[in-house]
């Protein structure tokens, strides 16, 4: 059996006034409120000392007394890039959300990138879509690890275990393993990811998905990102892994390790940033709709108004300013149930951490994932949540939008 055959089978296993309406009413309170939010947003800012810090290099930001050294992008022009880069050739292996944005913008700085997916597959697919040319820059898995000084492993967590035994011995010396979740070399005694111990082994993740990576870096933007490096055999991983992030499109980076990466990652994606805010999104529209509001009125007070209005500000601003811009009586009230929220969330947070460290969570996603029928069982899910009132709801609510009519 040939060795990209052998990898083709080891990769398939696996969002009140009285008398005046209380739209308008809070339209009104809430203008008035980010009048004077936005009077005080000016203040701080004409306020704030004006940090002396030079245009390219380290820089040192104090984050809340903690001081940490963040990496910026324009400390490497592309000119940079491609001279620092010019003897490589970046291998990029799986072409799925990371592939897509990270691969596109490694090609669009100008480096030497090819992409190394199962041949006639849905990947191998894509990639030709977005302008990959097989043969050019578009091989097979084998092909292209043995053409790549820095092998980018972007298949999925469950792929990157399950093919290992066979891309393992093809990591030689000399070239430079890339991850961007350091689940597999965390998770090593699930995962049975052992690297290689004479290449430099290195990370960067980016702040988002990979479609997320791709759209800010055509804004002329940026992602957020972390770098670790997990071993340095040559002494210049660090630097590597730098290079790396902003060629990947990282409008700054901050450095981590692979295990602080892959706990806050596992952890912030089950809690505040997907699974924990579905929850409190589910539970809050159940109650207003079992109190007798309408869906439209439940959706509008759990999710609209959360995405619209109030979540950008807090992106935006912070969370006071956010508080500032709303009304007294709102105001009040979120400031009182704060620490009723905080004191029922904790111990469930804590046991997220807790099953995040130990590795649980890791094998829960590696047993499912690994399933032959995985994606099948994965869209039922889908198809579930898509079919709840409150997403069924928010999908009329969305067309109303002025920006969709």
């Amino acid at each position: 059996m040939s060795a990209s055959r052998t990898f083709s089978k080891a990769l398939r296993p696996l969002g009140r006034q009285l008398a005046t309406p209380a739209a308008q009413r809070r339209t009104f309170v809430a203008a008035a409120g980010l009048v004077r939010a936005s009077a005080v947003a000016a203040a701080r800012t004409a306020a704030a000392p004006v940090a002396k810090q030079q245009t390219r290099g380290v820089k040192t930001i104090d984050f809340a007394g903690s001081k940490e050294d963040v990496y910026e992008r324009a400390d490497w022009p592309i000119e940079k890039l491609q001279e620092y880069f010019k003897n490589d050739t970046l291998a990029l292996i799986g072409y799925g959300s990371q592939g897509h944005g990270q691969g596109l913008n490694l090609r669009d700085n100008g480096l030497n990138v090819i992409i190394g997916v199962r041949k006639n597959g849905k990947s191998w697919q894509d990639a030709i879509q977005d302008g990959w040319v097989p043969g050019k820059n578009l091989f097979e898995v084998d092909e292209a690890i043995s053409k790549g000084t820095i092998i980018m492993n972007l298949l999925s967590d469950a792929a990157q275990s399950e093919t290992w035994p066979h891309i393992k011995p093809q990591i030689t010396k000399g070239k430079t393993l890339y991850f961007s979740h350091g689940f597999s070399p965390v998770f090593k005694d699930l995962t049975h990811v052992e690297v290689p111990t004479d290449v430099d082994v290195i990370l960067c993740a980016p702040k988002g998905s990979g479609r997320t990576v791709r759209s800010l870096f055509k804004e002329g933007r940026g992602i957020n990102s972390s770098f670790a490096v997990y071993q340095d055999v040559t002494g210049k991983a660090k630097e590597k892994a730098i290079a790396m992030g902003v060629a990947i499109g990282s409008g700054y980076l901050y450095e981590t390790t692979f295990e602080k990466e892959v706990h806050s990652d596992l952890y912030g994606e089950r809690g505040c940033l997907m699974g924990g805010i579905h929850g409190m999104f589910l539970a809050q529209y159940e109650v207003l709709r079992e109190q007798g509001h309408s869906p439209s009125e439940a959706f509008n007070e759990t999710v609209e108004e959360a995405t619209q209005s109030l979540y950008p500000l807090i992106g935006k601003y912070g969370m006071d300013y956010m508080f500032e811009a709303c009304s007294t009586t709102a105001r009040r009230g979120a400031i009182d149930w704060t620490p009723r929220f905080k004191d029922a969330l904790k111990p469930v947070f804590s046991d997220l951490y807790k099953s995040v460290k130990d590795g649980s969570e890791t094998k829960r996603s590696l047993e499912y994932n690994s399933q032959p029928d995985y994606r099948e069982k994965y869209e039922k899910e889908l198809e579930e949540i898509r079919n709840l009132e409150i997403w069924r709801a928010g999908k009329a609510v969305r067309a109303l939008r002025p920006e969709n009519n």
